[in-house]
């Protein structure tokens, strides 16, 4: 099983996506980690375009086709992205799941954005004013939707649980 966790800086989406990687035993692909890894071998500074996202995409690939689950977790704030995970999917011939993390209260979300640490080395981490001005594409298909505002982590791991479990037998 492919899950695909998306939703803009500072929603909780790391937090949710390495926690349930770590209850259900998959490989989580952290698109900042291999951004920030490419950043540090690179000598000058360049637009990384798609680049992290790409390695993403084939880390992925490969650890599914060995039958393990995959927890993708980035921003993925394009639904060309969006749609290149689910063709991963496709291409290991696995289910795939989308879940968009939000955080709905807009004063705590900034507070999230400006209080957070980084925990990869060398990792600017964005403005309240980058997150605010980031492109988003609104979502044209279903998906779970899960908002952070008012939930701890182990409330929102037991919705989503809940949520794959309906679904998914696999992640009972």
């Amino acid at each position: 099983m492919l899950i695909i966790f998306s939703g803009l800086p500072g929603v909780g989406k790391t937090t949710l996506a390495r926690e349930l990687a770590r209850q259900i035993g998959a490989v989580l692909i952290r698109v900042d980690s291999i951004e920030q890894a490419i950043r540090d071998r690179t000598s000058a500074v360049q637009a990384l375009d798609d680049m992290g996202y790409r390695v993403g995409y084939a880390i992925a690939e490969d650890n599914l086709r060995l039958g393990r689950s995959v927890i993708a977790d980035s921003v993925n704030p394009l639904q060309i992205t969006r749609d290149a995970w689910l063709e991963v999917g496709r291409r290991a011939q696995v289910g795939a799941i989308e879940i968009e993390v939000t955080c709905a209260d807009p004063i705590e979300h900034r507070s999230r954005v400006e209080k957070r640490p980084t925990d990869i080395s060398g990792l600017r981490l964005p403005t309240w004013e980058e997150v605010l001005a980031r492109e988003y594409d609104s979502w044209n298909r279903d998906h779970i939707r899960i908002d952070t505002s008012s939930r701890s982590v182990e409330q929102s791991i037991g919705v989503l649980r809940k949520s794959l479990q309906k679904d998914h037998s696999a992640f009972s």
